[in-house]
């Protein structure tokens, strides 16, 4: 491609060079920098590309994009933009041929349930043999083939290569999730958004965003950018604030609920041990529907995901049998192992909102214990304590006795992390016993659990590492489970 065509919609301040030159790649990481190439350099939280330039010039950049005055000696074309995170994201839409403007792109964001409302959706899609491509927590799946995210939402070169493939495989539709971090690093624009969900706001990335008015403010981010529909929570504090705001303005507003007046809600709701049954009210009629998993979360879940296929213009009969679809979610509330009345649980709730979810869910079933093993992931400052001990709460107001552990400690201090955990639980009078190795936490709970018990295991869900200082580990819950119960028989 030209460096002309590449540039198309860019402002820019050409500092040096010739505009008319090739642009045959583009890296954001001086390592990949490649002949012919665009580097554009990104100033991160800890490392800033404008230190990198030569490296990119040595392997064979020719066009270097920067927000920072860097003097360049070496003969090279030189762009000089406000903010390289958003230029990146406009030359990479350009690169790969703006790709999301020949798809159906489903946004969704909110603190908890964007990956389980993904998989009903994609269920949905699939009834009438219509193809979804998927980007998010689980990872990146276009057809059969899953691949893995380094971010729930990719870094936008990343992305647009994403969308690429999947129109190159004559996928003509995606639902993707949206992270607050990827509103705020421009990872997401230039993208086009037919319909934007959003599921809640609970207290998260706290250690980003500061307050909770900054992090709702980021997920909001994303409404801007809708052209059909957008999608909200009527229930949720936050949902309504953003309902007020896009009430009378375009694009179209679906709201969906079960407590506040709605487009879209549920009625006669029955809980079960193992799945849960309602009746999903629409402006085209009523219909029931059956959830293969249990709780009031995955009402809500399920909801966003009709609301959604409803304002894809699916029948009723195509919704309900979509969501019956669904057996499972890997990692959400996964019973991996069982026996009687005894069950061991894998759930990625890691936040106080969704942990507390979990427990509740479980609480009416569980005839013996609810055990629970958790930690906190790393994070910094005071916003990280105060996420530890709200954690720490939930776990003594809701479970019987909590294994606390490490989740993915990362650079940060684990024993202070676990020992901020215990200050919580202490002031809360919870039952405990602190297990560092999270390995052998779980050993741990299912050494004292006695029949009838109920152990869940949460915080990591589907993931199958855990990242203690620099290391990934390899660390798959389900199968840790299941090798402890066949050495214990």
């Amino acid at each position: 491609m030209l460096l002309t065509s590449l540039i198309t919609d860019l402002e820019y301040k050409l500092v040096k060079g010739d505009l008319h030159r090739e642009a045959a790649s583009i890296a954001y990481d001086s390592r990949e920098a490649a002949a012919n190439g665009v580097f554009v350099a990104i100033s991160g939280f800890s490392v800033d590309g404008h230190r990198f330039i030569d490296k990119a010039i040595e392997l064979g950049a020719t066009t270097i994009i920067v927000e920072k005055d860097v003097p360049i000696s070496a003969d090279v074309t030189v762009l000089q933009v406000a903010n390289t995170r958003e230029a990146l994201a406009r030359i990479a839409a350009n690169f790969y041929h703006r790709p999301t403007e020949q798809m159906n792109l489903i946004g969704i964001t909110g603190t908890n349930g964007k990956t389980s409302t993904t998989y009903f959706l994609k269920s949905i899609f699939e009834q009438t043999g219509t193809t979804l491509g998927i980007i998010g927590t689980i990872g990146t799946v276009i057809g059969d083939k899953v691949f893995q995210n380094k971010n729930t939402t990719p870094e936008s070169l990343n992305l647009q290569q994403i969308f690429a493939e999947m129109t190159q495989s004559d996928m003509k539709h995606c639902v993707m999730e949206v992270s607050s971090h990827a509103l705020n690093l421009n990872r997401v624009a230039h993208s086009s958004f037919n319909t934007g969900i959003f599921t809640n706001l609970t207290p998260d990335h706290l250690e980003l965003h500061r307050t909770m008015e900054e992090y709702f403010e980021a997920k909001a981010k994303l409404f801007d950018m809708t052209t059909d529909y957008n999608i909200i929570n009527a229930d949720d504090k936050y949902g309504r604030i953003l309902i007020d705001r896009l009430k009378d303005k375009e694009p179209k507003l679906l709201t969906y609920g079960i407590e506040q007046e709605a487009d879209i809600y549920a009625t006669d709701i029955h809980y079960f041990s193992d799945y849960t049954t309602y009746t999903v009210n629409t402006p085209k009629g009523s219909i029931s529907i059956k959830v293969n998993l249990p709780g009031m979360i995955y009402v809500y879940n399920s909801l966003a995901a009709i609301a959604t296929a409803y304002a894809n213009q699916f029948s009723l009969q195509q919704i309900a049998e979509g969501i019956a679809a669904v057996d499972g979610i890997k990692g959400r509330l996964e019973v991996v192992y069982q026996d009687g009345d005894s069950k061991i649980i894998v759930d990625f709730a890691h936040t106080e909102d969704s942990l507390e979810k979990a427990l509740t869910t479980i609480r009416p079933f569980a005839k013996g214990r609810i055990i629970l093993v958790f930690g906190v992931y790393a994070s910094d400052g005071e916003s990280g304590t105060e996420k530890r001990r709200a954690m720490a709460k939930v776990a003594a107001t809701f479970a019987d006795f909590s294994v606390i552990t490490s989740d993915n400690p990362k650079m940060q201090d684990n024993n202070l992390i676990i020992r901020e955990i215990i200050e919580g639980i202490e002031a809360y009078n919870g039952a405990y016993e602190a297990v560092v190795d999270r390995r052998d936490a779980i050993a741990f709970a299912i050494e004292i659990s006695k029949k009838d018990d109920v152990i869940l295991i949460a915080g990591k869900g589907h993931e199958t590492t855990q990242i203690i200082g620099k290391t990934e580990f390899p660390f798959n819950e389900a199968e840790i489970v299941r090798e402890i119960k066949s050495k214990t028989k």
